[in-house]
């Protein structure tokens, strides 16, 4: 158990990075010991945000991770970065926090949870919504048997920004850098709240398409092609015949960060929702519920992700954090989907 602080580095200081920065500051146990970034406008900008001696401001990860003082990392570059520098943590005996998806494909995946059996490290894939009190709470509620025979799943997560036309061939656009589109990026984490709350993906079925075909170019006239998907939506069926619905899409108008789990059991059933807050409401049987009724959720169950980070690495995790085996599985079943989109039929995972 680590008497000091932590010192963790954050790689890549996109949108993602505002959420680890937050969390890493606003814990008792860590400092933010370094950051890297491959443009120096933006590495010295946070640099100067957040009082980091330019010594630890690094263009390049590599020489962030030989630091010898750096105990810990989190990785929040484009998705094709991922498993460079994963690998590259584990190279340098660094417990990383990654960003999901975890890699571009399953192929990749393997060869990263095969590196972490052999050489075993502290790691959290960072699926951000285990740590929403409402998900733990589900969860428990779940275990308890309070909905008796889990039989269906109907998941959605909808954003609206990819409606806008004027957004130029960023990497998300972009399969070379991002693996898949909405699916990856938010699809993703359903399929980890599914597998989290109820079980694994066993058979998929999807649709998706391709609404804005080409954007402006980031650099020079023109425009590029679009080659992920802007909407995607999944049939599933789960371990035990649980049957399950997924509806993906970056181009819902007026959704923000919508995201919305229902999963009906034989004697209850639980509605998960997220926008601005993350709110549980419930209908039991053995309660005696008419209507859906939102409950409070107690206290224990209200964790934050990157303390519950800093704790795994101290040797205090709660078993609630994904592993790199969780990441696999989950693109696992993405490339499954994939899969299903291209070949039209059924997929056994």
């Amino acid at each position: 158990m680590h008497l000091a602080k932590l010192k963790v580095g954050v790689i890549g200081l996109g949108g993602i990075a505002d959420m680890h920065i937050s969390g890493l500051l606003a814990s008792d146990d860590a400092v933010l010991w370094s950051i890297c970034d491959c443009k120096e406008e933006v590495l010295a900008g946070r640099g100067e945000q957040f009082h980091i001696p330019e010594a630890r401001r690094y263009l390049n990860y590599k020489e962030m991770l030989a630091d010898p003082e750096l105990e810990a990392v989190t990785i929040g570059t484009p998705n094709y970065n991922h498993f460079e520098i994963a690998c590259e943590a584990v190279k340098h005996r660094k417990p990383f926090a990654l960003e999901k998806p975890v890699t571009l494909n399953v192929r990749e995946a393997i060869v990263l949870r095969d590196l972490l059996d052999e050489a075993p490290l502290p790691h959290m894939i960072c699926f951000s919504y285990r740590y929403k009190s409402a998900i733990r709470y589900a969860k428990w509620l779940i275990r308890q048997g309070k909905l008796g025979e889990v039989k269906h799943v109907y998941g959605q997560y909808l954003q609206g920004w990819g409606l806008n036309e004027q957004l130029p061939l960023v990497w998300r656009f972009r399969r070379e850098l991002s693996g898949s589109g909405a699916l990856g990026d938010l699809g993703s984490h359903l399929l980890d709240l599914q597998r989290f709350l109820v079980g694994n993906v066993e058979w998929v079925m999807a649709d998706a398409d391709t609404i804005i075909k080409e954007r402006a170019l980031l650099e020079g006239e023109g425009k590029g092609e679009v080659d992920v998907d802007d909407f995607c939506h999944v049939l599933a069926r789960l371990e035990g015949g649980v049957s399950s619905t997924m509806s993906i899409s970056r181009f819902a108008y007026g959704r923000d960060n919508y995201q919305q789990l229902e999963i009906f059991g034989t004697r209850g059933a639980i509605l998960y929702n997220l926008e601005e807050e993350d709110t549980l409401y419930v209908k039991f049987s053995e309660d005696g519920d008419e209507v859906f009724r939102k409950v409070d959720i107690p206290e224990v169950f209200h964790v934050d992700q990157m303390q519950s980070f800093v704790n795994l690495v101290n040797g205090q995790g709660d078993g609630c954090d994904a592993s790199m085996e969780d990441g696999y599985i989950n693109q696992q079943a993405i490339d499954s989907i994939i899969a299903s989109i291209t070949e039209r039929r059924w997929i056994s995972i």
